[in-house]
């Protein structure tokens, strides 16, 4: 994922079943009010890695239960310290925002990210 503009709204994004960017911590709590689920991955700029997951997210957000969020942890570093993110990427699986689940070791597939969302979705 880079971090040129991106526009859309948390609304925006949920309607067209995309990933929503995080830009600051009203964003994250309005994310937080309106999805109990939420995968919020956080990303760099310049990280290939990173980079490489934004066409997986796009498909586990149209096919997962909840929300998926992108935060860039260089442009919002309290968020990346309350989640203690020590290395991107980190995909974190929340409900009403409590950490349930850690996926910290490089690429995911989105078969493995789905099937994360829909074993909390169901517990």
């Amino acid at each position: 994922m880079t971090d040129t503009a991106h526009t859309e709204t948390t609304a925006e994004a949920n309607a067209a079943q995309t990933p929503v960017w995080v830009d600051d911590a009203t964003e994250y709590d309005e994310l937080l009010e309106s999805h109990d689920l939420v995968l919020l991955e956080f990303v760099t700029s310049g990280c290939g890695i990173c980079a490489s997951m934004e066409p997986v997210l796009g498909s586990v957000a149209r096919s997962a239960p909840g929300a998926v969020a992108v935060v860039n942890a260089g442009l919002v570093p309290e968020l990346a310290a309350e989640f203690d993110v020590r290395s991107v990427p980190t995909l974190l699986v929340l409900e009403d925002g409590v950490e349930l689940e850690r996926l910290d070791d490089g690429f995911q597939s989105a078969e493995t990210l789905v099937n994360v969302l829909e074993a909390h979705a169901d517990s």
